[in-house]
């Protein structure tokens, strides 16, 4: 099998090129046209709005299956350039899906979703299954609703092979500190690496999330290539929710010095959804995946990378 990973340069991609390669797929990938790669797979540059662009790439590669991992993925950014968002989450998918249309043979799609198309959801609707109401409370979110809507129109429409995906919090090496678990454990390593005590900064601790290791969701990408259903949408997710000042405490307990908290009001976003869990029952049940990698474990290998990177 032959994958292209759209936008694999990303936390997410080189995951998913380590999982593929390693279940013996044929991967290459895409990064920006300003971006450099040094990977052990061939990378070609391209701009996710350049429709003829994508053409190009989709008839000298013809891949089986693709990965669409480009996106916008920062809530927080999606805040502050909203235009932005809204171009490379919705415009591009809309070019990535007429490219494929127009191959000879279509090359199958995942789209990768989000669970905060959930958004407000309430106590009695928890864990999030798929057919639970989407009442986006941000704009990364509202693009993500758009993006999976605009793959099941291709589905029935044109008959195209397409698995939506609604991936909900993942965590693990890699990850920039524009995440919040990543956020905390890089502040941590640098305050250990200033030889003292020293103070963190946070934003909502009352939030709750569904958090998974990256190397276990890319599991369940590839599952999901193989065995999704044409059409129909599945969450990914630990199934379980737990509350980021639980997750903080879990780290700073891992920390070698003492560290205090302090509330930033630059790091609270205009709008946070309280409780996001999901119900990954229709994933589990077409699949037989589950989460392997216990949270803790995670927090540790995030924590640690930064160390490593602090010390250089």
């Amino acid at each position: 099998m032959k994958a292209l990973i759209i936008g694999v340069t990303g936390f997410v991609g080189k995951h998913l090129v380590n999982e593929l390669i390693s279940s013996g797929w044929d991967v290459f990938g895409t990064r920006m046209p300003t971006e450099t790669a040094n990977m052990s797979i061939p990378v070609y540059g391209l701009d996710i709005l350049d429709a003829n662009a994508i053409k190009g790439l989709l008839k000298k590669t013809n891949p089986d299956c693709i990965f669409h991992l480009a996106a916008q993925s920062s809530v927080a950014i999606s805040w502050k350039q909203p235009a932005l968002t809204i171009d490379v989450n919705i415009k591009g998918v809309v070019n990535l899906l007429e490219a494929v249309r127009e191959m000879e043979k279509p090359s199958r799609v995942l789209l990768i979703g989000s669970g905060d198309e959930y958004g407000y959801t309430r106590p009695d609707e928890l864990p999030i299954d798929e057919n639970t109401a989407l009442r986006p409370g941000n704009v990364y979110a509202c693009t993500k609703i758009a993006q999976s809507m605009l793959g099941q129109v291709y589905s029935r429409a044109y008959g195209l092979e397409v698995v939506i995906i609604r991936a909900f919090n993942h965590i693990g090496p890699g990850q920039t500190d524009t995440f919040v678990v990543s956020s905390f454990c890089k502040q941590v390593a640098e305050i250990e690496a200033s030889g003292g005590n020293g103070i963190i900064k946070v934003g909502n601790l009352e939030a709750k999330r569904d958090f998974t290791d990256v190397r276990d969701i890319v599991r369940a990408y590839r599952l999901l290539a193989d065995k999704g259903v044409n059409g129909e949408v599945y969450n990914v997710g630990s199934g379980e929710s737990i509350a980021i000042a639980d997750i903080l405490d879990a780290i700073i307990k891992m920390s070698k010095v003492d560290i205090a908290i302090e509330q930033d009001p630059a790091r609270m976003r205009p709008s946070d959804t309280p409780d996001i869990q999901a119900d990954i029952s229709k994933l589990a049940a077409c699949t037989g995946w589950s989460p392997e990698i216990a949270l803790k474990s995670t927090i540790e290998d995030v924590l640690n990378e930064w160390r490593k990177i602090t010390r250089h």
